[in-house]
């Protein structure tokens, strides 16, 4: 039982982890990263679907994304609902495939990103951080219906903290990746 508290503080703490490394992937970096489009849905059949299920993502340069449908007919959809995104990168459609170029990051946009990265990264480390105080009053809990000693207590609050560490090194290392991926010219 008192295992099963640990375990699931540090599954909830990587999960965490998992949320950041998808929230910065979002965020554009100059370069073509198809996890720009996951969010993207397209009216097929009158069916929202992901982009990346109807078509075939690739990056033939560097700053261009290629979309290849499976279903020639959905283009039209597909560039539709690029331009109604929040993407602000207008398709280039030429009958059979759709071209999205990305343009080049000015100095000051790289740094607002840089921010905007480092704020994804305190929220992480919150969330993170309320995980462990969620398993600490757990384990609290545990020593007054005395099913652990106080000792045992110790020894498990020691544990948490050395997962929350882990975890909020991983947050870190995470973070400086993304900024020195925006930041890298």
């Amino acid at each position: 039982m008192v295992n099963q508290i640990i375990e699931t503080a540090q599954d909830k703490m990587k999960k965490a982890e998992e949320s950041l490394q998808r929230d910065l992937g979002q965020i554009r970096a100059g370069r073509a990263n198809a996890s720009l489009l996951d969010r993207i849905q397209v009216e097929y059949y009158g069916v929202p679907t992901p982009l990346n299920q109807i078509s075939q993502i690739s990056i033939p340069e560097a700053r261009v994304l290629m979309i290849t449908p499976f279903d020639k007919t959905s283009l039209g959809d597909i560039e539709k609902s690029i331009l109604a995104s929040d993407l602000g990168i207008s398709p280039t459609n030429d009958g059979s495939v759709i071209r999205l170029i990305i343009p080049q990051l000015t100095e000051d946009r790289r740094k607002e990103l840089a921010k905007q990265v480092g704020k994804h990264a305190e929220g992480a480390k919150v969330a993170v951080r309320n995980i462990r105080r969620d398993a600490m009053d757990e384990l609290k809990a545990a020593e007054k219906k005395k099913d652990i000693s106080e000792d045992e207590l110790r020894t498990l609050e020691q544990d948490v903290q050395k997962i929350t560490d882990a975890s909020t090194k991983e947050i870190d290392k995470i973070a400086a990746t993304k900024e020195e991926e925006l930041l890298d010219v």
